[in-house]
């Protein structure tokens, strides 16, 4: 499938791509380059990179705001932290989408309809350029939306998880980190939603998260959606393989 200026489909990835799409957007075009071909499953989809949240806000010309907002924030004040995120997050959120970015996300959809027919329905992931690092996973701290049908919801769906780089635990954390927010750019990836209702989700660990031992394989899973066992909803089953 062709990408364009603001699209990578996942099989043009790698895990080298972190500073384009993020962590967790290079890792799933890793794994659908490297195992797809292998007869694994993975769901296809595209990523919208960091630099599409950059043009955005370019666009709207939001950044001396944002760094009005942020630039003096302490994380031992809760009550501001949260005051001053929720006026960052609604500044992104209200941000319009481009007109050529809006018709490059359209397009790529559209692609991935005709792969899975009409009635797809897709998961809008968030993914952080500083994401899934050695030193800092940043796991959870944005936002992602699940079921999304049709390309309005689509739209919507990206720039809810636009706003989501300024939730009130991803700001404390990168305040906690050290890292700088506006070094720090959102990709989103668009992905096919798998039926779980169907059958079941989970996590898997490529070691022992308890003793670090890497010669084996850590599996919790559940039924229903991956999100139950992310948020601790529900007690998975779990195997050591």
């Amino acid at each position: 499938m062709p990408s364009s200026h603001y699209i990578r489909w996942f099989n043009e990835l790698t895990i080298n791509d972190i500073p384009l799409v993020g962590g967790k957007n290079a890792s799933l075009g890793e794994m659908y380059r490297e195992l797809a071909g292998q007869g694994v499953i993975v769901p296809n989809g595209f990523a919208i990179t960091a630099e599409a949240y950059r043009y955005m806000l370019d666009r709207a010309g939001a950044w001396d705001r944002l760094h009005e907002f942020l630039d003096a924030v302490d994380d031992a004040d809760v009550t501001d932290l949260a005051r001053r995120a929720q006026l960052a997050r609604d500044l992104v959120y209200a941000a319009p989408l481009p007109g050529d970015l809006q018709q490059q996300i359209l397009a790529a959809f559209a692609q991935l309809q005709q792969q899975y027919g009409e009635d797809l329905t897709v998961a809008v992931r968030s993914s952080a350029t500083a994401e899934d690092l050695p030193t800092a996973s940043f796991a959870g701290q944005q936002d992602t939306y699940l079921n999304i049908r049709g390309g309005h919801a689509l739209l919507d769906a990206c720039k809810r998880c636009f706003a989501s780089l300024f939730t009130d635990r991803a700001i404390h954390y990168r305040l906690d980190q050290g890292f700088d927010h506006f070094k720090i750019g959102l990709s989103i990836g668009v992905m096919k939603m798998v039926r779980s209702d169907l059958a079941a989700s989970g996590v898997m660990f490529s070691l022992d998260t308890e003793s670090g031992f890497n010669d084996a394989v850590f599996i919790t899973g559940a039924y229903g959606l991956g999100e139950n066992v992310v948020q601790g909803a529900v007690d998975p089953d779990e195997f050591y393989v």
